[in-house]
């Protein structure tokens, strides 16, 4: 498996997103970050495409979902990038995968074996979910 970068042409957002992912098949890819626009996009999810008129890649159907709990914050002022980056790091030490995009989103995503309570930290660090 190679990682590759595609092109995804979102219907329903009217938006195209370049996607770094495991290329599986000729058309079907697992997912090795998060798509900022597309919430079944995640860390480990498995898609399949199709190329569309504009040689872009349409989702045409989800393979298997990320095993991952993923949630979605608007980082505050109130801390530093480091005080994140702590929480961070120790995500990653247990299988977590965790991104910031356009300096201010932060997407997480959660072992479901993770051992601490995911929505105390959350309250401690004054995050606010971004949600559907």
């Amino acid at each position: 498996m190679k990682e590759v970068e595609i092109e995804v042409y979102d219907k329903r957002e009217k938006v195209t997103t370049t996607l770094c992912v495991k290329q599986l098949t000729e058309n079907q890819f697992r997912m090795i970050d998060n798509d900022l626009f597309n919430n079944e996009l995640t860390l480990g999810a498995e898609f399949e495409t199709k190329i569309n008129s504009e040689n872009k890649h349409e989702v045409v159907k989800i393979l298997k979902k990320s095993e991952f709990i993923t949630r979605r914050f608007s980082l505050t002022p109130n801390y530093k990038e480091s005080d994140y980056r702590i929480l961070g790091d120790e995500l990653t030490k247990r299988g977590g995968f965790w991104q910031v995009d356009l300096g201010s989103i932060a997407t997480v995503n959660i072992p479901k074996s993770f051992e601490f309570d995911i929505n105390q930290v959350i309250k401690d660090l004054e995050l606010v979910e971004i949600t559907d």
